[in-house]
């Protein structure tokens, strides 16, 4: 939560898996903002793959700016590199070695609708490890 503040980077609707591990995450960055964005807890996120999450994505309400999905890997890098069409500096190369618990990867996409998201539409833009530093 701290890192993503700090990115200015708050979402207007956060999607967490229902898997205990997950709902701890949210908790723990929600408490590190004034007023957290709402949550859904949806239990298609959980050991989702690619298509699923896609799914889950594309159900986005048009009103939502940016998107906090928290899941489980391998399926939300496998997302992150299937959405990058390109990234930043050697951000897609960082991701492709290692996408570790807890990491942040931050997409930009200009799309009209969620439901438009397409593979390869997205410019990553940076991924961080809260734990271990920027990446």
């Amino acid at each position: 939560g701290r890192a993503l503040a700090e990115a200015d980077c708050l979402p207007g609707l956060a999607l967490c898996s229902t898997a205990v591990r997950a709902r701890r995450t949210w908790e723990l960055a929600a408490a590190q903002w004034g007023t957290p964005p709402p949550v859904r807890h949806d239990p298609r996120l959980y050991h989702a793959g690619v298509p699923e999450l896609l799914d889950v994505v594309r159900d986005t309400p048009a009103e939502v700016e940016t998107l906090l999905l928290i899941g489980h890997n391998p399926g939300l890098e496998d997302l992150v590199l299937t959405l990058a069409g390109d990234g930043l500096d050697d951000t897609l190369d960082r991701v492709r070695a290692k996408f570790p618990t807890s990491a942040i990867a931050v997409l930009s996409w200009r799309g009209a609708a969620w439901r438009d998201l397409a593979p390869g539409a997205a410019l990553l833009t940076s991924v961080t490890v809260p734990r271990g530093g920027r990446r």
